[in-house]
């Protein structure tokens, strides 16, 4: 489940050879449950026909804004007030021009300026289309007018030549389209650091000391802010994973530096969330040179403990903590509460196979000073995540709520 579900998604296509990416695109929108209605311009119908995204969506594909045969007489204006945003992808150089300058004489550009509903556009064309004085205004115009852009992107283009008009990748595009709806979400205006990943504490210039976390967990809580709208903060040690789409990551090896970063990053935040397994020792002094074997003789590594981050750090802002247990997982999670000064907890035992390092899915236990613990089945790491951040978002509205300027506001 995604910002996606339940949405009334317009996909208008254009006339471009890249056309035939947008069947891709609308069969990921709605593998995400999204209800999908497309729109096409005369000549998109040339590179792609109707039959295709009919049969994708499920829905009808309206090329003809003089159609009597829609649902009514103005479809663009029924499906112009149901949309909870709008894709234009591909878009056009012309498509561009008909946006900058209100032409309404195409079904999309009637739905467009029928709708209030965000509008995503992802052009292609040509390089030296793109890079045309008049296109780069109207993309300005547009911008200044709200509206959103992803893409192009540069590569070997349908004319031969190399530059910039590419159409970005269906999965970017959902990407994009997921970050431009959380502008309506629960964390609009918040700033949100996350953690993720196991830290790596450096022995000599090839070898380290670390753990088994894959980081998915925190890119997952990342992706999952993102989607509410917060500005995310991620701070990553290495994780073979993508970025989230709209999330500024911060990369990071050890533990020093990632509390370094976290630091930083929470002088002005509205959470923090410690997903990572930062390692608790480090070896005292590294290696300059790669240590060599000596003829069958042990090797002992003199090792200092590491700074607790999250134990560490303070400041007027809801903080989480992560709890990775092997045996009395709720005992030992709810003493770090106090210890720590954390808002609530998420433990998670770590013998389980199906849940905790490197697994898509997590069953944790959440913990805050008050009340039963609260047991999760077991979910894909997202909707963990978006559990964990429905407690963030409440805690948030209750300290607005009980905040000077709040009180002052509601006193007789």
């Amino acid at each position: 489940m995604t910002n996606l579900r339940g949405r009334n998604i317009v996909l208008g296509v254009c006339g471009s050879i890249a056309a035939y990416k947008a069947a891709d695109l609308a069969s990921r929108l709605v593998k995400l449950e999204a209800t999908v209605e497309a729109l096409m311009t005369a000549s998109a119908a040339k590179f792609i026909t109707p039959l295709s995204l009919q049969s994708l969506t499920g829905r009808p594909v309206i090329g003809d804004m003089y159609d009597a045969g829609s649902e009514t007489a103005e479809a663009h204006v029924a499906i112009a007030r149901r949309a909870d945003a709008i894709v234009i992808a591909p878009a056009s150089a012309s498509m561009l021009a008909r946006l900058a300058h209100g032409f309404a004489d195409d079904i999309i550009g009637l739905t467009v300026l029928a709708s209030r509903a965000p509008v995503l556009i992802a052009p292609a064309m040509d390089n030296q289309m793109f890079e045309a004085a008049i296109t780069q205004e109207n993309v300005r115009t547009l911008r200044e007018r709200g509206y959103a852009f992803v893409g192009p992107e540069s590569g070997r283009l349908a004319s031969g030549h190399t530059g910039t008009g590419r159409l970005s990748e269906p999965a970017t595009i959902v990407e994009a389209l997921r970050f431009l709806l959380g502008r309506r979400g629960d964390l609009v205006g918040r700033k949100v650091v996350v953690t993720a990943g196991g830290t790596r504490e450096a022995i000599d210039p090839v070898r380290y000391i670390g753990n088994h976390s894959s980081g998915k967990m925190g890119y997952a809580l990342a992706e999952a802010a993102r989607d509410r709208g917060a500005d995310v903060v991620l701070v990553s040690a290495p994780a073979s994973l993508s970025v989230p789409y709209g999330v500024r990551r911060v990369a990071v090896q050890s533990t020093l530096q990632m509390r370094d970063a976290v630091v930083a990053e929470t002088r002005e935040c509205d959470a923090l969330v410690m997903a990572a397994a930062p390692a608790d020792f480090r070896v005292a002094e590294e290696a300059a040179q790669k240590i060599k074997r000596h003829g069958g003789e042990g090797l002992t590594l003199d090792l200092v403990e590491n700074p607790d981050i999250i134990g560490g750090v303070s400041g007027d802002f809801v903080k989480v903590g992560f709890a990775a247990e092997s045996q009395d997982l709720v005992e030992n999670a709810r003493a770090k509460i106090g210890t720590k000064g954390l808002d609530f907890i998420v433990a998670n035992d770590i013998t389980a196979g199906d849940a905790g390092f490197d697994a898509d899915t997590n069953r944790v236990v959440i913990i805050d000073g008050e009340g039963p613990p609260r047991h999760l089945t077991l979910l894909p790491k997202y909707e963990v995540a978006q559990r964990i951040l429905d407690r963030v978002a409440q805690l948030l509205e209750a300290r607005d709520a009980a905040s000077p300027a709040a009180q002052a506001a509601g006193a007789p």
